[in-house]
């Protein structure tokens, strides 16, 4: 069978929606796809679902929060990520100095410079 773009029809196309309901299917126009309709026990699920769905609380209340307060949150986080870094590059600095890792090309030329001299050559 052909579409109206003159394709054969290998599965269910857009162009056509005739062919979805001959073949049991529903169109999803927003989508243009086709989805097989559901069976029994998963129409049943999808319908608890959505009942849970319904059912569960939503938040009426919200938390205000101050200027002060957000503020004060803010510094701390941002003293706590100011120590994780420093800790870090204190750690990689006694790495380098005990060989343990490799050094990237800036900290190689900080460490060692002779290495960069092209008076030899």
């Amino acid at each position: 069978m052909l579409c109206t773009r003159g394709n054969l029809y290998q599965t269910p196309h857009c162009c056509n929606i005739s062919i979805l309901e001959h073949t049991g299917g529903v169109y999803n126009s927003l989508h243009t796809f086709w989805k097989p309709k559901t069976m029994g026990a998963e129409a049943e699920e999808a319908a608890a679902e959505k009942k849970l769905a319904q059912q569960r609380p939503t938040p009426t209340s919200t938390t205000t929060l101050t200027q002060d307060q957000f503020l004060s949150w803010k510094r701390q986080k941002d003293e706590a990520a100011s120590a994780r870094k420093s800790e870090a590059s204190r750690k990689r600095e006694e790495d380098i100095a005990a060989g343990t890792v490799l050094m990237n090309g800036r900290e190689l030329f900080l460490h060692e410079p002779w290495v960069f001299d092209n008076s030899l050559y």
